[in-house]
């Protein structure tokens, strides 16, 4: 029996809750996942597990192991972290999740860059507006947007991440400019649904006080990018993050409007688990963001330069 390689189909049978799971996750089958949970309870002659057809079930001894096992292969991980960056080299998988939007437009030139100078790293990425559970789902880096409520995770600042609101020139010519804020509820609105009020639009006016209007949407959508499509075919106004429509607005294609409101500036994180043991990899990269994202986002400069 290799005790190493038992332990870590031990811990992922208990991080997957089922031995199917972590039969697909360590690409075996699952007689062999359960071979090797038999082989490692009769070494140490322990029950480590309780099986019923419905479900697996930590004995306390497996428990108290199972932290062992976790220490034990984080240590593993670490030297072997250790001795490959001493040569230059990092290697292994590292599984990213991130926003859709973000994600295609910006994360994905990032990770390329970043590829080419470690060739021998793979990456495993989740593009997907929901927010993922990095913990329960075994992610190395999460990248998030949101104003960040207290956390286990350590999360590093990647950039502002600034709102605009702009429409179509068809549609303002057809509909007119709303001047203030309360005018939007006269308007088509194109609203993003991933967020706790979506029809509440809130700003911060000239004296410092906090205000909202609510919107009439036509359009709602759970991914940014269909929105800012919908807003460049005359269908409304659309509250975006200047990320996404950056482009559109230095080429004309799309106007800027209430640019005296302030609206709310939320901040891109790289998040990872606090674990004793940093790998070299994961360091590495969210190093490698924080210093690609540094300063001015350069949609929003870009954005200014049109």
């Amino acid at each position: 029996m290799d005790r190493l390689e038992a332990m870590t189909t031990f811990v992922r049978v208990v991080d997957d809750g089922s031995i199917s799971r972590a039969a697909e996750h360590l690409n075996i089958a699952k007689s062999a996942v359960s071979r090797r949970l038999r082989d490692l309870e009769a070494h140490l002659g322990v029950e480590l597990l309780r099986r019923t057809t419905r479900r697996l079930t930590l004995t306390d001894t497996g428990r108290a192991y199972y932290e062992r096992c976790v220490g034990i292969l984080a240590d593993v991980t670490e030297a072997e972290d250790a001795v490959s960056s001493q040569h230059g080299r990092l290697a292994g998988r590292l599984k990213v999740a991130a926003p859709l939007s973000f994600g295609l437009l910006h994360l994905q030139p990032a990770i390329d860059g970043f590829m080419e100078a470690h060739p021998d790293l793979e990456f495993e990425l989740d593009l997907n507006d929901r927010q993922v559970d990095l913990l329960a789902e075994g992610f190395d880096v999460g990248i998030r947007i949101a104003d960040l409520p207290d956390s286990s995770l350590i999360a590093r600042g990647l950039a502002p991440i600034r709102a605009i609101a702009c429409a179509s020139p068809d549609y303002l010519q057809r509909h007119g400019t709303p001047n203030e804020p309360h005018d939007l509820a006269a308007h088509s609105c194109l609203v993003y649904s991933n967020l706790p009020e979506p029809t509440i639009w809130r700003y911060v006016d000239a004296g410092g006080a906090r205000r909202h209007v609510a919107i009439a949407p036509r359009l709602t959508a759970n991914n940014g990018d269909f929105l800012r499509q919908a807003a460049l075919t005359g269908q409304g106004i659309v509250l975006s993050p200047s990320f996404i429509v950056y482009r559109d607005i230095a080429e004309g294609r799309l106007i800027p409007i209430l640019q005296h409101v302030n609206w709310p500036v939320l901040q891109a994180y790289a998040l990872y688990p606090q674990t004793r043991h940093l790998s070299a990899r994961v360091r590495a990269f969210v190093d490698f963001l924080v210093a690609r994202f540094a300063g001015q986002p350069y949609w929003d400069a870009q954005m200014q330069d049109g």
